[in-house]
């Protein structure tokens, strides 16, 4: 007994051989982690196993019950004859991680085979290889993966189970029953030993396999996070520079090298005195990987390296894209060809991708920050006008009764124009400007209210410095006077209030004009209106400017009471400097 314990315990290499060879299958893979297999794929299932059953009972040993003597391996069986073998094994494997359908199914195909061998247990052990798949199915798990000690534990029940059958079904008796009590134990145990080993041994190749790829998942996005600010502006000589000598930190190749479509931009590593000459020089192979689109892999006798003492002995290039196009390519050099494995060149293919990826987002955020910037000296020239009519028909209505009302008008005018002017030709400018454009318009309109308008300032003089978008403030002061004043005869004023506080810049114009509903005061500056008063035209852009450049929390806000004035109000972050 223990010999034949010890022969099929040996035999179980057999078993780890398969195993390891059915990680290479996707098939294989499929049954370990997908909840339900399709039936292509459980087809596939039933005959590998059904196969890898009958391989089972091949690498058995036959036992003569007459001679009690043992052949070493199993063939066509004498009628005293049966075999001691792992059968069970790829069965019980096929129930436990394919179901029932693959358990059954294996087990016909080995349970049959083993039948047409002969021997006086072929009907008991083919039925009982039918019986081992549908026990090892009925504890399969869906959603679970299978455990090595539940392994052991039905793949030994299930041949418990087979010798119960050999005894029940076999005759003559005698001969049954001196075959179990040889066999029985050894088979239990080496055949529960040999479940188990076979899960453990494909449970740790996947692991590792798992690992490798989550190592080289976490490495890319780490990389991904480090390059993506070099990125932002394309590829130039500084950001391929910075690009590179992180992934030559990262990837511990021998040297990182990155070329645009007619030259070198940047080399990092060994071999850089060899390289410098060349910079400006594309070789062969790195055409052929910008031509072709593809990952390319060089030698020394292709790459331009071939001066004496040259450390560097092959180089993967990979091409960078950008909208489908080749714009230029990844080097990546080693000291030979032996360092490029096939985890390398996944590591490679991903760098490639991501980099092209962060090419395309910095190509899309260049091309929005352009429409947005676009959009804002659109919004600009459209508020223009709007001022210059209603200051030409004040001009027009004091030509005859005052002239040199008129003509200081006039030079006022010039004075905002010209600011004006020139604020429109920049996207930003400082609220220092912005208060001196405010008052050229404010002593416009105090012709019209001549000892009736008075403007209040209460503003701290280092706020004068925040950058903001041209022609802001201006409209929020001539929507009080056009609009607040507009029924009102005296009395009339303006407070115009710069604050900074906590890193942020508080503006407020408030007015004691006639007001408006609340319903109206939250619907200005979010949409145009239409009514006999106006559309809003002028808060809605200046609205659009603010959460265009600062976000959402730059929106005005907007305060204001029947008969009781109005308050416009908004927040941005304080950065000095004109930009």
């Amino acid at each position: 007994m223990f010999e034949l314990l010890t022969t099929m315990v040996e035999r179980l290499g057999i078993i780890v051989t398969i195993a390891f060879i059915l990680t290479r299958f996707q098939f294989f893979r499929d049954m370990i982690y997908n909840e339900k297999l399709q039936r292509h794929q459980q087809y596939t299932a039933i005959i590998f196993f059904g196969f890898f059953g009958i391989i089972g009972t091949y690498t058995g040993l036959s036992l003569s019950t007459e001679s009690l003597s043992f052949n070493r391996w199993a063939s066509d069986l004498a009628a005293d004859e049966a075999i001691a073998n792992s059968r069970v094994i790829g069965v019980v494997i096929a129930g436990l991680l394919g179901g029932y359908k693959v358990g059954i199914g294996a087990g016909l195909i080995a349970g049959i085979h083993r039948f047409t061998l002969g021997g006086f247990t072929a009907l008991a052990c083919g039925l009982a290889a039918i019986i081992a798949g549908a026990l090892a199915g009925f504890f399969h798990k869906k959603n679970r993966h299978v455990k090595l000690n539940s392994a052991l534990l039905i793949g030994a029940l299930a041949e418990t189970i087979q010798m119960l059958i050999i005894l029940l079904l076999s005759r003559p008796f005698e001969q049954a029953w001196t075959l179990v009590e040889i066999i029985g134990l050894p088979m239990i145990v080496a055949n529960g030993l040999g479940c188990a080993l076979f899960l453990l041994v494909i449970r740790n190749v996947v692991q590792e396999e798992e690992k490798v790829v989550a190592v080289q998942a976490q490495k890319i996005l780490r990389l991904a996070d480090q390059t993506l600010a070099h990125l932002r502006n394309g590829i130039n000589s500084d950001s391929a520079q910075a690009v590179c000598s992180i992934l030559h930190k990262e990837i511990k190749t021998s040297a990182v090298a990155m070329t645009n479509l007619t030259e070198i931009l940047s080399h990092v590593g060994l071999g850089d005195d060899h390289h410098r000459a060349e910079s400006q020089i594309q070789t062969q192979i790195t055409i052929d990987a910008i031509r072709k689109g593809e990952i390319v892999v060089a030698n020394q006798e292709s790459i331009h390296c071939r001066v004496k003492g040259c450390p560097l002995g092959a180089a993967v290039i990979a091409p960078l894209k950008l909208r489908g196009e080749t714009i230029g390519t990844l080097k990546f050099y080693f000291r030979s060809e032996k360092e490029i494995t096939n985890v390398v060149m996944e590591l490679i293919s991903g760098l490639s991708t991501m980099i092209s990826n962060q090419l395309e987002i910095a190509e899309a955020d260049k091309a929005y920050q352009l429409a947005k910037e676009a959009e804002i000296m659109a919004l600009q020239a459209q508020i223009s006008p709007h001022f210059l009519f209603n200051t030409l028909n004040t001009i027009v209505s004091l030509v005859r009764i005052d002239p040199n009302k008129a003509r200081k008008l006039l030079i006022s005018l010039s004075h905002y124009l010209r600011q004006n002017l020139s604020v429109t030709t920049h996207s930003m400018t400082t609220l220092e400007q912005e208060i001196k454009h405010t008052k050229a318009y404010l002593s416009i309109e105090e012709a019209r209210f001549v000892d009736k308008l008075e403007v209040v300032y209460d503003i701290d003089d280092h706020a004068l410095l925040q950058n903001i978008p041209p022609l802001t403030l201006q409209p929020l002061v001539e929507n009080s006077i056009k609009h607040g004043f507009k029924d009102k005869e005296n009395n009339c004023t303006v407070k115009i209030t710069i604050k900074e506080s906590n890193h942020f810049i508080h503006v407020k114009v408030e007015d004691n004009g006639q007001g408006m509903s609340n319903e109206r005061a939250e619907q200005i500056g979010k949409a145009l209106l239409h009514s006999e008063n106006g559309t809003g035209l002028a808060l809605y852009n200046v609205n659009r400017r603010l959460t265009m450049t600062y976000g959402d929390a730059a929106a005005l806000k907007i305060q204001s009471k029947a008969d009781k004035g109005t308050e416009i109000t908004f927040s941005i972050p304080f950065v000095k400097g004109i930009t």
